[in-house]
């Protein structure tokens, strides 16, 4: 996909979603595309990927908030283990990736527990999958991992081991431009 056409389809899915954003206007979010032309890149993979980001909010101090808006867990970015120390320990049938090293890598934050729930405050996401969400370290340091989903008209928030993968669990990233 070409930057244009990246602008095209993230215009185009602000302006039908505007319930993700109010107050907020395309020409404020594009201009400040223009100033940070590297998250445009972190924005690509994002969609390409299978994310579908939009912006859902402002940070005051930093931007607008582009994160992934993809009705279910992002298609590309799933069947991953949380993070490499768990990767290195799982010795039968290990996942092929890690999600903080694919965040890593294309310079995505991996959502909170709190940006969880601010961008469930949008819509209804994760109805069929799950998401791995950023896990506190004395959770972590014990060898679990935290992740989200919501079912039942509500938003759960869960535990598992950091080495375990699902096919319906991946990962919802965001970036701030």
């Amino acid at each position: 996909m070409t930057e244009s056409k990246l602008r095209e389809t993230l215009k185009n899915r602000f302006n039908a979603n505007m319930q993700r954003h109010p107050d907020i206007f395309w020409d404020d979010v594009e201009s400040r595309l223009n100033d940070f032309p590297g998250a445009l890149l972190t924005l690509l993979w994002l969609e390409n990927s299978g994310g579908e980001p939009d912006v859902i909010g402002i940070d005051p101090r930093r931007g607008y908030i582009f994160c992934d808006c993809s009705k279910e867990t992002p298609s590309g970015r799933r069947s991953l283990c949380y993070d490499n120390e768990a990767l290195s320990k799982r010795k039968k049938d290990p996942p092929d990736g890690s999600v903080e090293e694919q965040a890593r890598l294309f310079c995505a934050d991996l959502l909170t527990e709190e940006m969880y729930l601010k961008l469930q405050s949008t819509g209804e996401y994760d109805l069929k999958t799950s998401s791995w969400i950023r896990t506190p370290e004395e959770i972590r340091k014990q060898g679990g991992a935290l992740f989200c989903e919501r079912r039942y008209g509500r938003v759960f928030t869960f535990h598992n081991s950091a080495d375990s993968y699902y096919s319906a669990r991946g990962w919802r990233g965001y970036v701030i431009v």
